[in-house]
């Protein structure tokens, strides 16, 4: 059966350029918006703005079927496998790949390392099964990526942006994040939601059976995501139209880092898997899940520590816009090894 993509995921990259445009249009036409979203915040949360990106996170989690996550522990290989790529082949090749290209821009470096370090849990399954692969193995690695990013994506971001840095003697490297912060923006953004996706998923599934909930009520909330994804990125770029000469430039500096760690880390995926004698269904599975990222939580984060102003969370926006492209030539690329090999 020929599996295609959802009108409005095909033509996320072109979105996403549309928010920019309008968010910079937006800007232009109402100079005073700055002062206007400073009224509606509490502290440095801003209100509106906290709630689009709760709303972002809630449907892929809500998708998880976390079920599933007792079968992962069966399978030794596929978990193995699963979190050696995750959870440390792709974030220190992003590492590497921030610190060559980036090193002397360490705001954009930053967000660069918050995009490798936060594990895709939603776009996967689409690109799954796009390339033909094993959808209960996406959606068991999925469980597992949920449950380890909330356990221990602030440990992660403690030690590849305050230790590793320092450690290697990146002298104009001057950026500091305190965990204090990390913890509170991803209990917030990232708890809050799965615990919304966990319970929707537990309680719903019993009230009205799994059927409807996977057939109605996921394609209901799917949407949401993308709605507040752009939401956040018109507002963000409403806050940066005198920057619009500059921007071009500044989204190819992180452009091509994010293009070779996409690319690098699918074919490291793919012939490890391989090697290991997995087979093809599986591979492709593993070898997306670990290539995609989860870049709702990384630009969460960005905006909640730095702030929407920010560098960082300006980097977390064009996550997305290069994945979308790259990720779709990759499936390509995934169904041709299949009948190489």
């Amino acid at each position: 059966m020929q599996v295609r993509m959802k009108f409005l995921d095909r033509y996320l990259t072109l979105w996403i350029f549309i928010a920019m445009g309008l968010g910079v249009l937006v800007g232009n036409i109402f100079p005073g918006i700055s002062d206007s979203m400073d009224q509606l915040s509490i502290g440095t949360t801003n209100i509106p703005l906290a709630i689009g990106l709760i709303v972002m996170m809630y449907p892929p989690l809500a998708k998880v079927n976390y079920s599933l996550l007792p079968l992962a522990f069966k399978d030794k290989k596929v978990l193995s496998l699963s979190l050696v790529l995750n959870w440390l082949v792709g974030p220190i090749l992003m590492f590497i790949l921030a610190v060559i290209f980036l090193r002397n821009e360490p705001d954009y470096m930053v967000g660069l390392i918050l995009i490798g370090l936060a594990r895709c849990i939603a776009m996967v399954i689409v690109w799954n099964d796009l390339a033909g692969g094993n959808r209960e193995y996406a959606a068991l690695l999925i469980a597992l990526n949920s449950i380890f990013q909330v356990l221990f994506y602030s440990f992660f971001v403690w030690l590849f942006i305050n230790v590793l840095p320092a450690y290697f003697g990146f002298a104009e490297y001057a950026v500091s994040i305190k965990m204090s912060e990390v913890i509170k923006s991803v209990l917030t953004y990232l708890g809050l939601p799965f615990l919304a996706g966990f319970l929707s998923q537990r309680l719903l599934t019993k009230w009205k059976g799994e059927n409807w909930y996977n057939r109605k009520f996921i394609p209901f909330i799917s949407p949401f995501t993308l709605y507040a994804l752009l939401f956040t990125i018109v507002l963000m770029f409403s806050l940066k139209g005198e920057q619009i000469v500059l921007l071009p430039m500044q989204v190819l500096k992180v452009a091509i880092p994010l293009l070779i760690y996409f690319v690098l880390m699918f074919f490291i995926s793919f012939f490890i898997n391989k090697a290991m004698h997995v087979d093809y269904d599986r591979n492709a599975a593993i070898s997306f899940t670990a290539t995609g990222n989860n870049f709702e939580l990384a630009i969460a984060v960005a905006i909640a520590v730095f702030g929407i102003h920010s560098p960082q969370a300006f980097v977390g926006v064009i996550g997305p816009l290069i994945e979308v492209p790259v990720l779709i030539a990759l499936v390509k690329i995934s169904l041709w090894l299949k009948k190489k090999y």
